[in-house]
């Protein structure tokens, strides 16, 4: 049978590879070849388990959440990436990179970040391991996630804002592509999300694959048996997808249901759902769907969530949704927000606005009550706050 993960050329089915220029032909390259080695080495193994354990604070829970399943007419259960150390599940992915990092001996990291969750991430284990650490980030960014890029700062980091574009997540990964370009020797780029030119969408899954393989153990434990019926996550780069379905993508007994962002509404020209309006594209480095114009060029995206704003999907979500694997629903700004408030209400848990985005499919689904559910809060909503209260100021 043929596997939806990664193929030996770094595509999955015809998206992926590797589109570079050609000063980055050799980074791109070493990376290929020494990603995997080191990944599978007992002594790679070793040291990130402990650090996922005793820093990261893993395992995440499973939780039950009674009153949302009675809401909804099906048990569902939260992985609860939002209590990892950082707040979001993007640490799984830089405590890997970092180690890999420095096992072929770069000492200067730099990375892109929308939200901010994977650039406090980066500064994080930067602080950690004593590395120098640049985060590009848009300056439209740059001023809705002011907490993050404080703490940033505050961890060591230089972030530089990005004036370019429509000065968001698309164009603080064209900068740190800018950077990797002119000190391609010394400089690792840690990108955040399955997007990127081979081997990154194959390596970030790798690294948050650590919440699939949990849930399998988890869900034996609650339900008695290690899959759900469905699994639901946000998509915009795609790596908390990538990590929550990565150990069931080729279990057919398990509904894959991906939620990216609306905006305010698909057909509205403010959105950035690219598995409803994108075209097969080259995007930073990679064959995907891109949401672009009929001659090619980039289309701005919008959301409110500043972590999907981005006008591209991750190679693995679109063969995923080309080949029917997983059904992808466009959750509009309105209904994200309302999502968030119903789970705050009902659970007393606050989410990210990305997170929000798959809690607003919940109402777009027909669940029989003997079905069971995981969905992945990504991360915690402190992030959000002055958004979500902003939001019903308008």
């Amino acid at each position: 049978m043929n596997s939806y993960l990664v193929d030996q050329e770094g595509y999955y089915g015809e998206f992926g590879g590797a589109y570079v220029p050609e000063i980055l032909h050799q980074c791109v390259e070493n990376l290929q070849k020494a990603y995997l080695p080191i990944l599978e080495s007992a002594d790679f193994q070793q040291e990130y388990h402990a650090l996922l354990r005793d820093y990261v604070g893993r395992p995440s829970p499973l939780y039950l959440a009674k009153r949302l399943s009675e809401r909804y007419g099906a048990t569902i259960y939260l992985k609860r990436e939002d209590l990892n150390h950082t707040g979001a599940h993007k640490i799984n992915n830089t405590v890997g990179q970092i180690l890999l990092a420095r096992r072929m001996g770069k000492r200067r990291i730099i990375a892109e970040t929308g939200a901010g969750q994977h650039g406090v991430a980066t500064a994080t284990v930067c602080a950690l391991m004593d590395m120098e650490c640049i985060v590009y980030m848009g300056e439209t960014d740059v001023q809705r996630q002011h907490v993050n890029v404080e703490k940033m700062k505050m961890l060591g980091a230089t972030v530089v804002p990005v004036k370019s574009g429509n000065k968001t997540l698309k164009d603080a990964t064209n900068e740190a592509i800018r950077d990797w370009c002119c000190h391609p020797s010394d400089t690792f780029y840690i990108i955040g999300s399955t997007v990127g030119p081979h081997p990154y969408p194959d390596l970030v899954a790798r690294l948050q694959s650590i919440i699939s393989q949990e849930i399998k153990g988890q869900l034996q434990e609650h339900a008695g048996r290690d899959y759900p019926d469905y699994l639901m996550a946000c998509v915009g780069g795609g790596s908390n997808a990538a990590g929550t379905i990565y150990h069931y993508i080729d279990d057919p007994r398990v509904k894959i249901v991906l939620a990216e962002a609306g905006g305010l509404g698909v057909d509205s020209g403010k959105t950035a759902a690219t598995i409803a309006l994108g075209q097969v594209g080259i995007l930073h480095g990679a064959k995907s769907y891109v949401i672009q114009s009929p001659d090619g060029q980039i289309e701005e995206p919008y959301s409110i969530s500043a972590g999907l704003d981005y006008p591209g999907i991750g190679p693995m979500h679109a063969n995923l949704a080309a080949k029917g694997r997983a059904r992808v629903i466009p959750v509009n700004d309105d209904e994200a927000v309302a999502a968030a408030y119903e789970l705050t209400r009902l659970e007393g848990i606050i989410p990210a606005l990305e997170s929000a985005h798959a809690l607003g499919a919940l109402s777009k689904m027909q669940f029989r009550p003997e079905d069971v559910v995981v969905l992945t809060v990504s991360g915690r909503g402190d992030k959000d706050m002055e958004t979500y209260l902003n939001y019903y100021k308008k």
